[in-house]
């Protein structure tokens, strides 16, 4: 049950898994999407973080990677990302499985607008019935704004999307006191709850022919989903039907969080230090959000500061004093427009609707 307890998984898959003995690794790939289809089948949401686009467009155009420019390496990708998401569109579809291609830089995760468009689209491709699928963007990502590596971009979609666990699916089944390739006394630990130091230094950095990071990267990944709130699981990923395997022999590293996801939204929330904005409420909106409900647009009374979406705005009652704290899905700009009006109408004065809601109830913090 290490997986089956889980509402919603991001897999991330790394070059090398993709790659055997210098050819695309289609059986590998058929024998995931099956182990796939069966959580699927249990209603977890899953989302593939996926590298290879570089591995695969070189494959492709039968060249060598080494040497390439970045201006190369963005060209490289962008045919390798086509050959990339067709693999998975191949065995996936035969699932019934529909799937939607998210190219993500760091600059899309780091920003708050950037990062809830892209949770939202992650959210409406499963309500398509569809598995997201994400890379990073190397046709348009400069060294300045590239993660590099993967590991910790699935890291940051567990975060924005909220998700429970992050199995990294990796060349290694989990991590070791010292790098077991080159120390056979080395031990293999199975649960970690803090990064230490010495955890930090049991982790050698190692790059493959195909990919690159290596337990540096999925030790800074595991930081991210362990302050999130969310699990993160590094096991080996070479053998076929890797999560069919971890969920029979469970063997594995797991990062364990201090808190869980929903606590460390609300405390970052709360620790937001300069709020952009705030919105004015009624009564009824202020015993509204004190029984647990989102703040809407009906009950909005006037709107102060100029911000946008994803912002952080402080919530007042009539009195000016403060409710709470939230992340509004609307500008100052639209909540101006919608304010006083139902939900349903909501469209007919924008001319489109994001959310029924201005601030949902899961992205506030209420002072008491």
């Amino acid at each position: 049950m290490i997986l089956k307890k889980s509402k919603r998984i991001v897999i991330k898959i790394g070059s090398s898994l993709l790659i055997k003995k210098n050819k695309i690794n289609t059986t590998w790939v058929n024998k995931l999407s099956e182990d796939i289809s069966k959580l699927w089948k249990n209603k977890i949401e899953i989302i593939i973080v996926t590298s290879g686009a570089i591995a695969i467009g070189c494959k492709y155009l039968k060249i060598s990677r080494k040497n390439l420019k970045l201006k190369e390496y963005q060209a490289v990708s962008a045919i390798g990302q086509i050959e990339l998401i067709n693999l998975f569109k191949k065995f996936l579809s035969k699932k019934k499985i529909n799937i939607g291609q998210i190219l993500l830089t760091l600059e899309d995760t780091e920003n708050r607008r950037r990062a809830l468009n892209a949770k939202d689209t992650i959210e409406n491709i499963f309500k398509l019935k569809g598995v997201p699928i994400v890379n990073e963007n190397d046709t348009t990502a400069t060294n300045e704004i590239r993660y590099g590596d993967n590991d910790r971009l699935a890291a940051r979609v567990a975060q924005i999307t909220s998700s429970d666990t992050l199995v990294m699916l990796s060349d290694i089944d989990g991590l070791y006191t010292k790098d077991p390739k080159k120390f056979k006394n080395a031990k293999h630990i199975r649960e970690v709850k803090t990064i230490t130091d010495k955890i930090l230094k049991s982790a050698s950095k190692s790059v493959t022919d195909y990919g690159s990071g290596g337990m540096v990267t999925k030790i800074e990944a595991a930081k991210i989903c362990m302050a999130s709130g969310c699990r993160m699981i590094l096991t080996k990923g070479s053998v076929n039907n890797p999560l069919s395997k971890l969920e029979k022999e469970k063997f594995c590293t797991v990062f364990i969080p201090n808190t869980n996801r929903y606590n460390a939204k609300k405390k970052w929330i709360r620790s937001s230090i300069k709020n952009k904005g705030s919105i004015i409420v009624d009564d009824g909106a202020k015993n509204a959000l004190i029984k647990g409900k989102s703040l809407l647009p009906v009950g909005i009374i006037e709107v102060n500061g100029k911000f946008d979406r994803g912002d952080t705005v402080s919530i007042l009652n009539k009195l000016n004093n403060k409710v709470g704290i939230g992340v509004t899905s609307y500008s100052s700009d639209e909540i101006s427009k919608i304010k006083g009006i139902k939900s349903d109408n909501i469209k007919d004065r924008l001319g489109y609707i994001s959310r029924g809601e201005v601030i949902h109830i899961d992205n506030m913090v209420l002072i008491k």
